[in-house]
């Protein structure tokens, strides 16, 4: 069996999209999965299966959720093996212990690519913010203090991009790798 961790977007943000974490707990379960465990309220869920198709697994979580919960749920899913991958990959600057700078990793939801989203968001603003790509996943840092001033805030919240990608902090990153 592999474990894998499905990454939920765009739940329990400002009241929207309400999914109890116990609740999914019970129908990932329900849907056969085992060793389900969920990590905050932000629809992180990390899971054993038999299936090893990953393609299969989100579109069938996808289905479940929506008939579980009454509304779309995009998913990413991903083997905790190719996360501890993309955490081997960091840079030297992502995931430091500096208080001042606020890690983020950027999945790119499928069809959706690197380039493609680079191209739409832009150049990082260098004195407040870096970025750098892995196997279509992107490390991001930016000064706490002066995010709003940063190039990357508000275009990764726009509704046009929002929908492509799905964020964790890497403190989340690093404790689901852990679990």
């Amino acid at each position: 069996m592999e474990k894998y961790v499905a990454f939920l977007r765009g739940i329990n943000v400002g009241g929207k999209n309400k999914v109890p974490m116990a609740e999914l707990k019970k129908e990932f379960e329900k849907w056969g999965f085992t060793e389900v465990k969920t990590y905050l309220n932000s629809g992180n869920v990390i899971f054993l299966s038999a299936k090893d198709d990953l393609g299969y697994l989100k579109e069938q979580i996808e289905i479940k959720l929506e008939a579980s919960f009454g509304f779309e749920i995009p998913v990413l899913v991903i083997t905790k093996a190719r996360l501890e991958d993309i955490l081997n990959h960091a840079p030297d600057w992502w995931g430091t212990d500096n208080k001042e700078i606020y890690d983020n990793l950027i999945f790119i939801l499928a069809p959706a690519t690197f380039s493609k989203v680079y191209d739409e968001i832009g150049e990082p603003k260098k004195e407040l913010e870096k970025i750098e790509n892995y196997d279509n996943v992107i490390f991001w840092s930016f000064n706490r203090k002066e995010y709003r001033k940063t190039n990357w805030w508000q275009k990764t919240a726009s509704i046009d991009i929002s929908n492509r990608l799905t964020i964790r902090t890497a403190n989340t990153i690093k404790k689901i790798v852990k679990m």
